[in-house]
């Protein structure tokens, strides 16, 4: 194996002429010029070098090697050039896969802090809801998912990997604009016992299902979707309520629906979740940062 100081020591003896000299450029002793081309001459296994007079001439193994040296260093530094972009965050890609809600109210303003501050870093946004959001994430098709989950409910996940909390977001009922209990600042679950009702996702309608049965009644779910804009559309016409995510409300278009927080209060928590090494990765730490920042706004929205 090469060791890449003593090619560049080589490479400065070739271009220079003679060891003495190659100690000037390099700012080395002679002695210890002479003690690193052994060494090279050891790993490859041959001479490099003989002596015609007081000149010294390249074998036949060290023209060769002569030939390479110049190419090695100029992929060695770019390499070290690369290297560096990724450290100081002037270049790096991360996959963030994220649920509908998080890629429309939290990833674009994490995205634009990321883009005035770090250029250089491109994300590539996913999308799916939990929990295929984390099998993305354990089959090593993104970096960075994000994923809420309902209280009572625990995500397993694997050791290595790691949560980041990012906030709770409240739970609010999303009603017609002439509903009777729109005229009040907050609606009780259990006065909603004979609406018809737009489930959402799988693991929301699931969390619909419990908080209803919490209270003693079984909502009559009609339409089931994991679009809010199509939720919101069906509510403003009159076919049901849904129970959406505070965080959601400021994106939709709220002239026909009216958004109510719910009693009791209802929340689901959101996290980011990595594994335990890539956040010791700069591009996918500094993308958890803007995350963390973002959401930290909106906490008890």
């Amino acid at each position: 194996m090469f060791d890449s100081r003593h090619i560049r020591t080589f490479h400065e003896v070739v271009v220079s002429g003679s060891y003495s000299a190659a100690a000037r450029v390099l700012g080395y002793t002679q002695p210890a010029i002479t003690q690193q081309m052994k060494a090279l001459e050891r790993a490859v296994g041959t001479p490099l070098f003989t002596r015609v007079g007081r000149r010294m001439q390249l074998t036949e193994a060290g023209e060769s090697l002569a030939r390479h040296a110049e190419s090695i260093l100029g992929c060695l530094s770019e390499a070290q050039q690369q290297m560096s972009a990724y450290a100081r965050l002037r270049t790096g890609r991360v996959r963030l896969c994220g649920f509908p809600s998080a890629n429309v109210a939290l990833v674009p303003e994490a995205l634009s802090e990321l883009a005035k501050d770090h250029p250089g870093v491109q994300v590539e946004l996913l999308e799916g809801e939990p929990p295929e959001s984390l099998h993305r994430l354990r089959r090593g098709e993104c970096d960075i998912t994000l994923a809420f989950t309902y209280p009572g409910l625990h995500e397993a996940v694997p050791e290595e990997v790691a949560e980041v909390r990012l906030m709770e977001d409240q739970l609010t009922v999303l009603l017609p604009n002439g509903h009777p209990l729109a005229r009040r600042r907050a609606v009780n679950l259990a006065d909603l016992a004979g609406e018809r009702w737009i489930a959402g996702c799988p693991r929301c309608r699931a969390n619909l299902l419990h908080e209803c049965a919490e209270l003693g009644f079984v909502p009559d779910i009609r339409f089931a979707t994991d679009d809010n804009l199509v939720a919101q559309s069906l509510v403003a016409q009159g076919l049901g309520v849904a129970m959406m995510p505070a965080l959601v409300l400021p994106s939709l278009a709220l002239s026909r629906v009216c958004g109510r927080a719910l009693q009791p209060a209802a929340r689901r928590h959101i996290s980011a979740y990595v594994y335990r090494d890539h956040l010791r990765i700069p591009a996918t730490s500094v993308v958890l940062d803007k995350l963390r920042r973002v959401a930290a706004n909106r906490v008890g929205c």
